[in-house]
């Protein structure tokens, strides 16, 4: 009989040697047996129980910036494959980022802001159409999805592309919008935010972005089968751990030139584009989400919900 005692044995040395490559000197984890125990552990064995060997089973995982989507989502990875033998493939909805090229003409097109990656509008939700159409496919081939470059803000060449080569039991899908919902015309009006006030004072950026929400990211996200939502206090909290992560990306990153690092201004600024959809899904989100994991000031999980 399989137990989250028996997993946490077998998996536990994989697992401490995944977060042992996340840490810094000064940004160590804390609390890794309970985090293991209580709460990634029971969400692989809810997975598994979902999971069906006649088709792939595609979890979402969302959370605001800074939250820990790809550490965790890393780890559920480990687990499913290590103990329950499960195929797994995961990827960011980052990764489907349009190119830098082509936002420069979507800004030029439509609105200066959606130069600026992040919100919805500004994925190619075509290709990642396409994957989802790809995957459910009972005649399956080989795929090869894009690889997006943060510190470069743009795509990777080609040759650096994802490659699957047969069908996942399960797909993590992780990204901080999965979910999200469109606003009433109403609630746009009143800007949120210095930039929205400034730089979207005709609200043509917000209406856009909210477009986008109602139709070609609402069809994405209900090809989803599960949401699991990393939920965090507020803002301001989020904005913390995201200069911190921007820290460790510089720290980690072997070769500094012609990076993209962004300091503490540059990520308060570029986050009030984030704003309206992160505080909605906050409020929202949990209320038809899978599964909730709410996390504390100290950047831990204290507590799950399933639904």
């Amino acid at each position: 009989m399989k137990t989250t005692i028996d997993c946490y044995n077998k998996v536990k040395q994989d697992c401490y040697k995944f977060i042992k490559s996340q840490e810094t000197k000064t940004n160590k984890f804390k609390d890794k047996n309970k985090m293991l125990k209580s709460y990634l552990i029971p969400t692989c064995f809810w997975i598994a129980k979902k999971s069906n060997k006649k088709s792939t089973l595609i979890i979402g995982l969302s959370g605001g910036q800074g939250t820990g989507k790809t550490t965790i989502t890393s780890i559920i990875s480990l687990i499913l494959r290590k103990y329950f033998k499960l195929k797994v493939f995961k990827i960011s909805i980052d990764d489907f980022y349009k190119t830098r090229k082509d936002r420069k003409k979507l800004s030029i097109t439509k609105h200066p802001l959606l130069i600026t990656r992040g919100v919805p509008g500004t994925h190619d939700y075509r290709i990642i159409n396409e994957f989802f159409k790809k995957i459910k496919n009972k005649k399956f081939s080989k795929l090869r999805l894009p690889k997006f470059d943060k510190s470069k803000d743009d795509r990777c060449h080609k040759k650096l592309w994802y490659k699957i080569n047969s069908r996942p039991d399960i797909i993590i899908f992780e990204g901080w919008c999965l979910g999200a919902k469109a606003q009433k015309n109403l609630e746009l009006k009143k800007p949120i935010n210095f930039l929205e006030k400034t730089k979207d004072p005709d609200l043509i950026w917000r209406k856009y972005v909210n477009i986008q929400l109602k139709t070609h990211y609402k069809n994405l996200f209900k090809q989803i089968n599960e949401i699991i939502y990393l939920r965090a206090n507020n803002l301001k909290i989020l904005q913390k751990w995201r200069i911190k992560q921007e820290k460790i990306l510089w720290l980690k990153s072997k070769n500094k030139r012609n990076l993209r690092i962004m300091n503490k201004v540059d990520i308060i600024n570029f986050m009030q584009t984030y704003q309206r959809i992160t505080q909605k899904m906050i409020k929202d989100v949990p209320k038809y989400a899978s599964i909730v994991m709410k996390l504390n000031s100290n950047h831990q999980i204290n507590s799950i919900k399933f639904r």
